[in-house]
């Protein structure tokens, strides 16, 4: 699916938005159990992404067993390792010329594709899903030296409580903080009926055994130890500026504004490789 109706903004009628109103809410009323379905694919199918950065020579690449499957993961580099986590409808793809940036410090880049993502497995995400595949990745680690995360990236990473992240710095690029807040105001907007909404989330929570309304990103990153770093375009359309602006109330919490970026080019600019510069103490 589309990040589009995950993270958004587009509050303005249209007969679309009210047609797949009266349609989502009809066949949850004739076909609950289908419509439930249909809902899950719906939202928990992550659209493809393109993959426009070539793999650097010297990219080791490897299937990781995890508790969602395999994860396909990329290391470049040598020394002390930095994770590198990617968002919805993203992969370790996006991270490739920063990776290379990473690996000429003198450190280890390790990225990978979340569950349904990229070249991973598995045909569902969800930051349960997610969660899962973090922790898997990291299990393999003898030590992590940081860790920087893009998107819902970011709020999986701030929800994880693996004993290899406790104290590190992180750079959080982008990052949608308010997670709840932002998904439900966009999934209403976009018209698709609420109640089939809160039970797909329902039934996600069911499977994996846990409250997905508990996740709240903003507050795990008030009480995170370490440094934080976020790099957030003001133009971004998917995840608020305002709110990584609100974080800054924090002290452990710094922020890199950039302007004409948007969401995922971000990814790709000097402002970032600044921010790793400041982590690693380079600035």
């Amino acid at each position: 699916m589309s990040s589009k109706i995950y993270f958004g903004n587009n509050n303005r009628f249209s007969f679309k938005r009210s047609a797949l109103s009266i349609a989502s809410k009809l066949h949850h009323k004739i076909a609950p159990k289908h419509a439930l379905k249909t809902a899950r694919k719906l939202f928990l199918t992550p659209a493809k992404g393109r993959e426009l950065n070539p793999t650097p020579e010297a990219m080791k690449i490897e299937a990781v067993e995890t508790l969602e499957g395999k994860m396909m993961t990329y290391q470049l580099g040598s020394g002390p390792t930095w994770v590198l986590t990617h968002g919805w409808s993203g992969s370790a793809n996006q991270f490739f010329p920063l990776m290379e940036y990473i690996a000429e410090a003198g450190f280890t880049a390790l990225a990978y594709d979340h569950p349904a993502h990229g070249k991973s497995e598995g045909r569902e995400g969800s930051i349960p899903a997610f969660l899962n595949a973090l922790d898997g990745v990291l299990n393999r680690q003898q030590q992590i030296e940081g860790v920087i995360a893009h998107s819902m990236g970011g709020a999986t990473l701030l929800e994880s409580e693996h004993d290899s992240l406790k104290g590190k710095p992180i750079i959080l690029v982008a990052p949608v903080l308010k997670y709840w807040e932002n998904l439900f105001g966009t999934v209403q907007a976009s018209g698709y009926s609420m109640k089939l909404f809160r039970e797909v989330i329902d039934d996600v929570g069911r499977q994996y055994n846990v409250t997905l309304e508990s996740i709240d990103p903003y507050t795990k990153l008030s009480k995170r130890q370490g440094q934080v770093v976020i790099v957030h375009d003001k133009g971004d359309r998917f995840a608020p500026f305002s709110v990584s602006e609100e974080a800054t109330q924090f002290e452990h919490v710094s922020l890199v504004a950039t302007e004409g970026l948007g969401h995922g080019r971000v990814l790709k600019s000097d402002p970032l490789k600044q921010a790793f510069n400041l982590a690693i103490g380079r600035a």
